[in-house]
């Protein structure tokens, strides 16, 4: 039986420490609805009603562009192994680039990912829990290097000009401000 909370307890973040998976979802009032996995140890708790996570560069940047016109934020987890449960977080985030002003203290939480391009600091104001029994056992084998390969071989350089040509407009149009001097 499903079950709210104002905010994570102990419990749900020792689950959340053990998971490798977990998706986002954000939408502003008249975009699609976007819904991204994340994984790559980039997600960090750091009090019962705020959290973290280091977001890399990927073929979009929806979720930037979505919460920068409407906050709202759904981060869920779920179990793929042991006992089942979903986990959602609901909150409202902000987006921090690599030229903001608080980008180096958000960042020193992490280990430093390749391609790392902005981290989304979230207030949770929800925590709900449901069963998760139609969840399928899935076994962890281990992470995908392709992603950070690329962004090494790519470099710093090429990294800034792909967000250039691909990072800067989501696919409704909706500016993402990635390149923006911070100020």
């Amino acid at each position: 039986m499903g079950q709210r909370f104002n905010e994570l307890s102990e419990k749900h973040i020792r689950f959340i420490a053990e998971q490798k998976l977990f998706f986002v979802g954000t939408a502003t009032a008249d975009s699609r609805v976007n819904i991204s996995p994340k994984g790559m140890d980039s997600f960090r708790v750091l009090s019962p009603t705020r959290l973290i996570w280091l977001n890399v560069t990927g073929s979009g940047n929806e979720t930037s562009a979505h919460v920068q016109v409407d906050p709202r934020m759904t981060v869920m987890f779920c179990a793929f192994e042991g006992k089942p449960l979903i986990l959602r977080l609901y909150g409202t985030a902000k987006v921090v680039h690599t030229n903001h002003p608080k980008w180096q203290g958000l960042f020193a939480h992490f280990a430093a990912l390749p391609g790392a391009r902005q981290i989304f600091d979230v207030s949770v104001d929800l925590v709900q829990t449901s069963c998760g029994m139609a969840v399928p056992y899935f076994s962890y084998t281990g992470e995908r290097e392709l992603l950070s390969d690329w962004a090494v071989k790519t470099g710093e350089q090429g990294i800034k000009a792909y967000w250039e040509d691909k990072n800067q407009i989501s696919i409704d149009g909706i500016p993402t401000h990635i390149l923006a001097k911070s100020g």
